[in-house]
């Protein structure tokens, strides 16, 4: 209680005013809202300091422009490679892990392409595009889109032509479509398992959380929107969050958190030795 007191104090006097007023703003992936984790962390965290937290919910890219444009507070995002260009240009400052889980490739249960049970995501894309099967497609720059984008470019195809579709939903949505339709898609796993009991979709490819490919793996970070570019932002309070959300407190309700007795995400923000790559772009060296 006595820590939790002085929290409070130390915020209350960085911030200048009642906590109580205060709302802090996160834009985050559709995968951390559909779940069900976000409504558990910031339950936790809205208890713990008595403030607001408006989620919008769009994806990595969208998320991402958001703070460029200076809408929102805090980010919670997975395509490192998209994050890295944000810090590098100064939009967004303080880099942190916080989890991962993994994608994994998803189709209809008579697997039309026979792709089930392989190893290689790349080969998998391969022989979806050969048969002409239906592929739906996120295609709205979420950090899911982009990890697709990249495993065609690994499998030597540019996906075009009648099978290929684009929903342009989130993975919530884009997962009801291509079950509608028995259409493969990449999702990631937490978003599959909180919705497999209303879909007609089976896993055929297993990222590496289930021992398939490495290039499935999902990380996730989190970054404050940088005060000196955006004075107006409660700079404070995104760090606030971003220390609760990697403290021990809220990577144990990560840890914790399941849905049917499955983990849907892994907390990675607490280290015995220092990564300090996780703070800065991964080419800060030049």
């Amino acid at each position: 209680m006595l820590k939790k007191f002085l929290a409070l104090g130390g915020l209350l006097l960085a911030l200048g005013g009642p906590l109580a007023a205060m709302e802090l703003v996160l834009a985050t992936t559709t995968s951390t809202y559909d779940t069900g984790l976000l409504d558990r962390l910031n339950r936790a965290f809205e208890e713990f300091l008595g403030v607001k937290v408006k989620v919008i919910a769009v994806g990595t890219g969208a998320s991402l422009e958001l703070a460029k444009r200076g809408v929102v507070d805090v980010v919670l995002v997975h395509a490192r490679p998209l994050e890295d260009r944000y810090l590098r240009e100064g939009w967004l400052i303080n880099r942190r892990d916080v989890m991962f889980n993994d994608f994994v490739v998803v189709g209809p249960p008579d697997d039309p392409a026979g792709v089930r049970g392989l190893t290689d995501a790349a080969e998998a894309f391969r022989r979806i595009a050969a048969a002409e099967v239906r592929f739906l497609s996120r295609g709205d720059n979420s950090g899911t889109h982009f990890r697709e984008m990249e495993i065609w470019k690994a499998a030597g195809i540019e996906p075009r032509g009648k099978w290929y579709l684009i929903s342009g939903k989130g993975m919530g949505d884009n997962l009801v479509q291509a079950s509608f339709m028995g259409a493969y898609t990449i999702t990631d796993r937490g978003t599959f398992i909180a919705m497999r009991k209303n879909l007609d979709l089976e896993i055929v490819v297993e990222g590496p959380v289930k021992g398939g490919d490495p290039a499935l793996m999902n990380p996730y970070g989190i970054m404050a929107v940088n005060p000196a570019r955006f004075p107006d932002r409660n700079y404070v309070l995104a760090m606030a969050y971003i220390g609760f959300i990697t403290s021990p407190a809220g990577q144990r309700i990560i840890a914790e958190f399941t849905v049917d007795g499955e983990h849907l995400f892994y907390p990675t923000a607490l280290k015995a030795d220092p990564d300090f790559s996780e703070y800065v772009p991964r080419d800060w060296r030049g």
